[in-house]
């Protein structure tokens, strides 16, 4: 029970209020004086007669203007109302004591960590993120500090700040520690997918282990200078990696430029990758190729294993020591590009068939990125679906829909032939044809696959074997109880129990559709 009294300032009032509490035998928990007039009592909880019978005596002091029941005492309020602040803020901030162990953890921590509250609560925070030293940082001359950190592959910026006290004697006394968390390089919001040049990282989506390796992979090999092949399957992102790898890398500020080789004439590539002379093709002043116009940057050959054998021999001997002629022109030209190739065959194959230079094929394979399809690592399809809806909602100026887990799941079990970039359309239809509050698997019409086995699982390797077991098994199910839709039906078709049936059915919560 807690009372707000409003109050006169006289000598003795808050005497005579303690007074009345000790005779009804209350015991007193905490007190506050507010300057303005105001006494707050603090105590445990009493009957209606009580209550009634002190409310009474208390209005009949002297100076007592008014007394009410109220459901927090002030400091307990602030209190409160801090913690559910930073409970519910969007980036990560953690408490630290001085011994370096976590005390207190917001939601978007606990997500960033993937741990629960009681896991994360009391565990040492260089034991969550190895690469600070907490204890060198409070050895040294505390102050605010930054630095880059990566979590599960992505890039992240964190905070430091040392939180003072002051005591008794007026002097000031560290208490504990403030980290905060923020994804590094985004101007725009995290949740919106931008398309400017300076794409990084830390636009990249995905919780699979897959995906996480790709990105710690990936940022290894953009710090180098050696060619790079990207292989993946159309749709997968291959361009915004590249474009990615180059914002990483020591040739950020200069260009990074791209050239498809797919389905256009030699003589139109050559030109376009090396230029002309002064007066060919009417052009008075000649032109500069990619090469030329990326000097310092990055060059991504786009679909490389479409190249004709007359471009390949000319790009392998670019790569061995970076010089070239224009087309009309006898003198070399020397630049220092990055050559990132990217393609969505097999090269290995193609050079083994003899539709792709062997010898450019070893040149280019120095330093290789492979992406996954989105149909190998359905555990990315939540974030990926997250990150769509808020981008094509934002463009589009709706409110953002709901999206339940029975449409994850659907949307998971689906083969996405067309991978991300088809997943990013069927987002964008969706939410032109949604009309309530909630998007459902009708609104994405997604196209019937020729050539697909209906009855085929796509197998999700994302996990442990225990996992993937699960997984498999619940696809299994879920499918040909379609087929045989009661328990003991299906526990015929597939020679086991009918218990065992039942119990599977249940835990992997499949119902009839």
């Amino acid at each position: 029970m807690r009372l707000e009294v409003f109050c006169e300032d006289r000598l003795g009032l808050t005497r005579e209020l303690l007074d009345i509490l000790a005779s009804n035998s209350i015991d007193l928990r905490g007190i506050e004086i507010d300057i303005s007039g105001i006494i707050y009592l603090n105590c445990p909880d009493i009957d209606f007669e009580t209550f009634r019978n002190l409310m009474t005596e208390i209005r009949r002091i002297s100076g007592v203007k008014d007394v009410r029941k109220i459901q927090f005492m002030p400091s307990e309020r602030h209190n409160t109302e801090l913690v559910s602040l930073l409970t519910n803020l969007p980036y990560p901030v953690l408490s630290i004591d001085l011994k370096g162990a976590i005390d207190m953890a917001n939601h978007a921590a606990l997500k960033l960590l993937a741990k629960s509250e009681e896991e994360a609560i009391g565990q040492l925070i260089s034991h969550l993120l190895p690469s600070f030293n907490f204890t060198k940082w409070i050895e040294g001359e505390i102050s605010r500090q930054k630095q880059a950190i990566v979590i599960d592959g992505l890039d992240y910026t964190m905070e430091i700040l040392p939180v003072y006290i002051t005591g008794e004697s007026n002097e000031t006394l560290l208490a504990s520690a403030v980290m905060s968390i923020h994804p590094t390089a985004t101007s725009t919001a995290p949740d919106v997918l931008a398309d400017s040049n300076t794409l990084g990282f830390e636009h990249f989506v995905g919780v699979s282990n897959r995906h996480k390796a790709l990105m710690s992979q990936a940022k290894k090999l953009a710090m180098l200078d050696q060619p790079l092949l990207i292989e993946g399957e159309t749709g997968t992102g291959k361009e915004m990696l590249a474009k990615a790898c180059h914002n990483r890398s020591n040739r950020a500020s200069h260009p990074f430029l791209v050239l498809s080789c797919a389905s256009m004439p030699d003589d139109v590539a050559e030109t376009e990758l090396f230029g002309h002379a002064p007066g060919s093709f009417n052009h008075e002043h000649g032109h500069k190729g990619i090469f030329e116009q990326a000097n310092g940057g990055t060059v991504l050959l786009d679909e490389i294993g479409e190249m004709s054998p007359h471009l390949q021999i000319k790009l392998l001997r670019f790569l061995q020591d970076g010089t070239f002629r224009r087309v009309g022109e006898e003198h070399e030209v020397h630049v220092d590009v990055r050559i990132i190739a990217s393609t969505r065959y097999n090269l290995a194959d193609l050079a083994e068939q003899g539709a792709f230079r062997e010898d450019l094929y070893y040149r280019l394979n120095v330093l290789t990125l492979t992406i996954p399809p989105l149909r190998e690592r359905a555990s990315d399809i939540a974030p990926l679906l997250e990150l769509f809806v808020a981008k094509h909602s934002n463009k589009l100026g709706i409110a953002r829909p709901e999206s339940g887990e029975e449409l994850v799941k659907s949307l998971s079990h689906y083969p996405w032939p067309g991978n991300m970039r088809q997943l990013d359309n069927m987002v964008l239809r969706a939410l032109t044809q949604v009309t309530g509050s909630t998007l459902q698997l009708a609104d994405f019409n997604l196209p019937k696959l020729e050539g697909v086995n209906s009855g085929a699982v796509n197998l999700n390797i994302d996990g442990s074997l225990d996992d993937i077991m699960k997984d498999y098994e619940s696809r299994v199910l879920e499918k040909l109880y379609q087929s045989f839709p009661s328990s003991r039906k299906l526990a015929k078709r597939l020679n086991v129990s009918h218990t065992s049936i039942a119990n599977k059915l249940r835990d992997y919560n499949i119902r009839k559709n």
